[in-house]
């Protein structure tokens, strides 16, 4: 609940309305499991709430280690399903990819996690649960919306989320400490941008919109062009970023005349390139990008003005990394080491 549901709460149970401050800050920032630990709400409140509500955070499932040191960690959902969220060190740096849907609608060629179909939409709780019972909670640095799922299409509990995370009563971040990818949704990414200072990174993969829809059938409703439109309404000149993730195939999408496409659709715009080296999938004759072609392709859009990166891969030999969460359990942690 946000705190204007709180608030909500205690006026039904009949508690004064300041309770809900305490509650926010029994749940988000002191992160208790359990009512009973709220001590500052007298005991009769505490046993009436507890009647009618639990504190509802999930535990994981399981988690597994990547020799890189990338856990992943996998939880359940109310649907029955498994989803899975990854927690990525790197220096003084603790990223979270947090996942918001079972399976997803857009049926990318490239990710196990379309390939499942759609299984539902996690609840804000779930969400947050992903935050909240991890190991690393308490040293999180940052957050992308860029596991499972089209964060987008499941927005009304996303920006919920979102509001727990940055607001004063909730986790107190920093919106620039989180980032949302997205395949594009143009009206739910207008009340993404209106709404938060977070940051955007666009799963773009391919400049050309018959070409892209290969790859991605929601080009066919969600126009690549539309939302590149979308974006050029918006400042990204200050300290809010958006990035345009980029997976290379060889022989797809690695060629001049693709790099010369995106630096025409991307022209004027503040931004970064994420090329990403495609992570070979069962029963897909998509194959990976040659290094070397990576290098080439990224020169181009440097030369052109845009801030260009090739991602380093994280976690995939654990089935962490880019487009591999499937939301199995491991069984006895058998891709990677079993975490503590």
């Amino acid at each position: 609940m946000n705190l204007s549901e709180l608030q909500t709460l205690c006026n039904d149970q009949g508690l004064p309305r300041f309770a809900a401050k305490q509650m926010a800050d029994w749940l988000y920032k002191k992160k208790v499991q359990d009512i009973s630990q709220m001590t500052n709400l007298s005991k009769a409140a505490r046993e009436k709430l507890s009647r009618t509500c639990v504190v509802g955070c999930s535990r994981p499932a399981g988690c597994i280690v990547s020799t890189d040191g990338t856990k992943k960690y996998t939880f359940p959902t109310s649907g029955g399903r498994f989803v899975e969220a990854v927690m990525i060190p790197d220096g003084d740096r603790a990223t979270v990819c947090v996942s918001c849907q079972a399976g997803c609608k857009m049926g990318c060629k490239f990710c196990m996690t379309g390939r499942q179909g759609f299984h539902g939409n996690l609840t804000t709780a779930e969400i947050l649960s992903q935050f909240i019972a991890i190991d690393e909670s308490e040293g999180l640095t940052n957050a992308v919306f860029m596991g499972m799922g089209e964060p987008l299409d499941n927005w009304e509990n996303v920006s919920k989320a979102i509001e727990v995370l940055t607001a004063d009563w909730g986790f107190a971040w920093s919106p620039k400490r989180i980032t949302l990818s997205t395949i594009g949704i143009p009206d739910k990414l207008k009340a993404f941008l209106d709404s938060t200072k977070c940051h955007l990174a666009v799963s773009l993969h391919n400049p050309f919109p018959e070409e892209r829809e290969e790859l991605m059938p929601a080009q066919h409703r969600q126009d690549i062009r539309d939302v590149i439109a979308l974006i050029r309404k918006y400042d990204f000149s200050g300290q809010r970023r958006v990035s345009f993730e980029y997976t290379m195939f060889a022989g797809i999408n690695d060629d001049k005349r693709h790099a010369d496409g995106i630096i025409a659709l991307l022209k004027g715009i503040p931004c970064r390139v994420n090329l990403i080296r495609f992570h070979k999938i069962p029963d897909s004759d998509l194959r990976t990008c040659p290094t070397e072609v990576m290098e080439l392709f990224g020169q181009r859009l440097t030369k052109a003005g845009i801030t260009t990166t090739i991602r380093a891969s994280r976690g995939e030999d654990i089935l962490a990394a880019c487009g591999m969460l499937a939301g199995k359990v491991s069984e006895n942690g058998s891709t990677g080491n079993v975490c503590s």
